[in-house]
């Protein structure tokens, strides 16, 4: 089962669709305009998108650019558009899949499990594993012994940039330009103060260490924990 959003303008349309998924075991809910289609991709965080290209207040291909620059889930572009060259630049615009019109709710449900098995093998590629600690740069999920994190979007930026590159000392200079995009400032308290934040939530702190360690003058670094560290 997955959570759906089709994004469609014809209303005979989306409800074939929404009556086929829904007897195929999916929760779909839906939208008429990119707009509200957009808003809901956000709020509600499906598994899948459809997304119909001809929609009246904006083109299929700016919702799919818009969407691509806020959100990773998979898209199937749905539209009655068959041109291999169409195709082509949807898919290299960001497009998963692409369903040409008119399409059996057989064929649809059998698309969307294709996509999600695809992107859940990424997912799971592209997941950071350092000890107990698992960062996944796809989904922007860390777990700690199997526990979710919560982190700001700054923290997990922080944690993701430090757990690629595990064992190595990474300076202030760096994490500023490279996690902040900002110029180094000497006195700049920035890094150790959202340091000491991560350090809250992975349950420890600068005297007691388990990932997060210190390294004085020179910067920090992300470590499994040593044996016989502290849990």
């Amino acid at each position: 089962m997955a959570t759906v959003l089709i994004v469609e303008d014809d209303m005979t349309i989306r409800t074939a669709v929404i009556r086929a998924l829904t007897e195929r075991g999916h929760v779909v809910t839906s939208a008429p305009t990119a707009m509200t289609g957009l808003q809901l991709a956000v709020s509600e965080k499906p598994d899948v998108v459809l997304l119909d290209l001809g929609l009246p207040d904006l083109d299929g291909r700016e919702v799919l650019r818009m969407l691509r620059a806020v959100n990773q889930v998979p898209i199937i572009v749905i539209t009655a558009r068959s041109m291999e060259s169409e195709m082509v630049r949807l898919l290299d615009a960001g497009a998963d899949d692409y369903l040409v019109k008119p399409f059996g709710g057989a064929q649809l449900d059998a698309r969307i499990r294709a996509v999600l098995r695809r992107t859940e093998g990424e997912a799971e590629e592209s997941a950071v594993v350092v000890g107990g600690l698992s960062v996944n740069a796809r989904t922007r999920q860390a777990f700690l012994d199997d526990a979710l994190l919560e982190l700001t979007p700054r923290e997990f930026d922080l944690l993701h940039y430090l757990a690629s590159r595990a064992g190595t000392v990474v300076s202030k200079r760096n994490l500023l330009t490279d996690v902040w995009n900002l110029p180094y400032a000497g006195a700049d308290k920035t890094v150790d103060v959202h340091l000491s934040w991560l350090r809250r939530k992975l349950g420890e702190t600068a005297q007691e260490p388990r990932y997060l360690r210190t390294v004085r003058r020179v910067g920090v670094k992300l470590a499994a924990p040593e044996p016989g560290a502290a849990q």
